[in-house]
């Protein structure tokens, strides 16, 4: 009775942590939702994180390395977008959007290249308590200055929530071809993995125990 007993315990925590998982799973012009996995690359790892900071699975999730099926949206230069979850983000941590310009076809594309950052989400501080961003749907505008041409566009949920434990990245990649862009070449660039340490305040943080102050991991937000 009581391996029966230990068994049902372990699968009502491994449900209730897998229901406070989420997934990035649609793209749209302007703040309109979109459609599961229309122009986002899918993933092979439900909505599962990853916590390896060496991993290529950093830049577009576990199984998103290519576009398969994935389509390609046409933006303009300076176009509002919106990615969408299948729930809202459950886990206290900053959100970011990167983009990284394809040599070729976005769909063949495996992020290799450099990446360039766009959009942050961090905490607000007020009477000595910190709020997060946490939403079903983020959104934010293509930079105008940026070259024409197909680019991965990438958001990432950084999990800080639990200190002492490895942080987990929820991870998702839209695919966009770029129309009317401009001739500015976007600073400052990284590569993923190797944007993101171990050591980095960002990443090591205690949002419970003295949080008066924090710094987004990765590189500066590029404007033009």
């Amino acid at each position: 009775m009581k391996n029966v007993v230990a068994l049902v315990a372990t699968a009502a925590l491994a449900a209730q942590t897998a229901s406070a998982h989420y997934i990035f799973q649609a793209l749209a012009k302007g703040t309109a939702k979109g459609v599961a996995y229309e122009f986002v690359r899918r993933n092979s790892n439900y909505n599962s994180p990853v916590t390896d900071l060496a991993s290529n699975d950093l830049r577009c999730n576990v199984g998103g390395a290519t576009g398969g099926n994935t389509s390609t949206l046409d933006v303009n230069a300076g176009d509002p977008f919106t990615f969408t979850l299948d729930t809202a983000v459950y886990h206290q941590g900053p959100v970011s959007v990167y983009m990284s310009k394809a040599p070729g076809a976005v769909a063949e594309y495996d992020g290799s290249g450099d990446w360039f950052k766009i959009y942050d989400w961090g905490p607000t501080f007020s009477g000595g308590q910190a709020s997060w961003n946490m939403k079903d749907t983020y959104s934010t505008t293509i930079p105008k200055c940026i070259a024409s041409g197909e680019y991965l566009l990438r958001i990432q949920s950084l999990a800080i929530h639990n200190p002492g434990s490895t942080p987990q990245w929820y991870v998702g990649c839209g695919q966009i071809k770029l129309n009317g862009g401009g001739s500015t070449t976007p600073k400052p660039t990284a590569k993923i993995p190797g944007a993101f340490k171990a050591t980095d305040p960002g990443y090591t943080a205690n949002i419970y125990n003295n949080f008066h102050e924090y710094t987004v991991p990765g590189p500066a937000v590029f404007k033009c």
